[in-house]
């Protein structure tokens, strides 16, 4: 039974540009697509609007074959230090999500497509999402099509974001990815954009995708999920 592998990027910004675009080239090498999970504001006081080359990079990447993925508004952890949408009622999460749209759809990088900071949504974020036009919520062991109600379940395997970065966990990484892959199911690799210029995490990256084609994954992108959402709803 072939698999999937989807490999994703999240904290995409001036700083981190040059290393992830490095990183693309060696997956476009490959021919695997990414998913690009974008925030338009980071700590530090980083804005999405004002990083032009960024949004450049972003559109022309979207314009070939590679996804957009709102990855929340600002990140900035809420209550009893959780992750941004962890604990959101349902009010506060739509006006969250209103605003990174819109600062999207300025820069033309609109998605239909979410995932929370560190893929933890809560129910009043997930319940906010339709209502924003949202069709796919990509969780951390799941990929929710918000049209039919249809859940595939899959789990994110990654590299910083919450994940570990040691050079043990990059070996258990890759186990893992090996062990999904061999079973036919969908590797979902995802890593923050800071740790691609660290040869440990990118090469174990690299490494996790060779072996997930070698076991004849079919590279794709959560454009895919996306994709099915938008045909049930035309």
């Amino acid at each position: 039974m072939t698999g999937q592998l989807i490999v994703s990027i999240s904290g995409i910004r001036t700083e981190t540009l040059e290393a992830t675009a490095a990183f693309t080239e060696r997956l476009a090498a490959r021919d695997v697509p990414v998913s690009l999970l974008v925030s338009p504001r980071l700590k530090g006081r980083y804005r999405l609007v004002d990083d032009d080359a960024t949004c450049e990079w972003l559109r022309g990447r979207r314009a070939g074959d590679d996804a957009i993925v709102l990855h929340g508004y600002d990140q900035a952890p809420v209550r009893r230090r959780r992750a941004e949408f962890a604990v959101l009622g349902t009010h506060e999460a739509d006006l969250r999500l209103l605003a990174a749209d819109r600062v999207l759809e300025r820069m033309g990088l609109r998605t239909r497509i979410f995932a929370a900071p560190r893929w933890n949504s809560s129910p009043g974020a997930r319940q906010a999402l339709p209502g924003r036009g949202f069709r796919t919520d990509l969780g951390l062991t799941s990929m929710d099509n918000l049209v039919t109600g249809h859940r595939l379940r899959a789990r994110v395997l990654g590299i910083g974001d919450g994940f570990g970065t040691d050079a043990w966990w990059c070996r258990l990484l890759i186990a893992n990815t090996v062990r999904v892959a061999r079973r036919g199911g969908i590797v979902r690799l995802s890593v923050a954009a800071k740790h691609l210029d660290t040869p440990v995490a990118a090469n174990a990256l690299i490494n996790c995708v060779d072996l997930a084609l070698l076991q004849g994954a079919w590279p794709t992108t959560y454009r895919t999920v996306e994709s099915a959402a938008a045909r049930r709803a035309a």
